[in-house]
């Protein structure tokens, strides 16, 4: 697996990606279901990975049975990971290839399914390398029609980036990320959550297990 054409901007996910959050989510949800003597299993973990905000709950809450609505989990899932997130720290190699890519006049941004108020609190500690994100979309931007893994989020980025969708590389980690930059017609790195099934991520051009082992020439990025 390689990437196969020289990409000029790159676009990244932001939880499990570039800060390590997902393990909130994880948390956050067991103290919720477990009241109802429910249990969140990697499996159920695996299917709403990458999706948004709102179809994970409905999921979630469908699969478990529990009795109350998406929209109820959600609010209360939100209040537990205010108290959380901002303690998130960077996933290994992150700090180093943002860098590394802004120094070498790559364009850069963040396409996250994570909602404004939650975005500034996980990335509150962080704006020194996060500013150097020339661009960002959100998972609650108005702009946006459908989540991942619809490409909506994607070809918004590359469209604040003003790049074209076949010059620009994704960076995700769930299937559900990969297959939003696929149907972008984007080449794809791909970083699996730990615990997750590579095969799952078999879309993409090049899968590694950290960001520690990427670079910028590996990226085959021109400016």
């Amino acid at each position: 697996m390689t990437i196969e054409n020289p990409v000029t901007h790159v676009i990244f996910d932001m939880d499990g990606v570039l800060l390590d959050t997902e393990k909130f989510y994880t948390e956050v949800t067991q103290r919720i279901v477990g009241r109802f003597g429910k249990r969140f299993t990697w499996e159920l973990k695996r299917r709403i990975m990458g999706r948004s905000p709102l179809v994970s709950a409905r999921l979630l809450v469908e699969a478990l049975e529990i009795p109350i609505s998406a929209e109820h989990f959600l609010q209360e899932r939100e209040g537990l990971l205010q108290e959380l997130a901002s303690s998130a720290e960077p996933m290994p190699g992150a700090v180093a290839l943002v860098r590394s890519l802004h120094a070498a006049g790559v364009p850069l941004a963040l396409a996250t399914s994570s909602h404004r108020r939650l975005y500034e609190l996980k990335t509150r500690r962080h704006g020194d390398w996060f500013s150097l994100f020339a661009a960002g979309v959100v998972g609650d931007d108005p702009r946006l029609n459908a989540p991942k893994p619809a490409p909506d989020i994607f070809l918004l980025a590359a469209r604040e980036l003003g790049a074209q969708p076949s010059d620009c590389l994704v960076v995700e980690d769930s299937p559900a990320g990969v297959q939003a930059a696929r149907a972008a017609e984007m080449q794809v790195l791909a970083v699996p959550y730990p615990g997750l099934d590579p095969e799952e991520l078999g879309d993409a051009d090049l899968l590694v297990t950290s960001l520690e082992q990427v670079t910028p020439t590996r990226l085959k990025v021109r400016v």
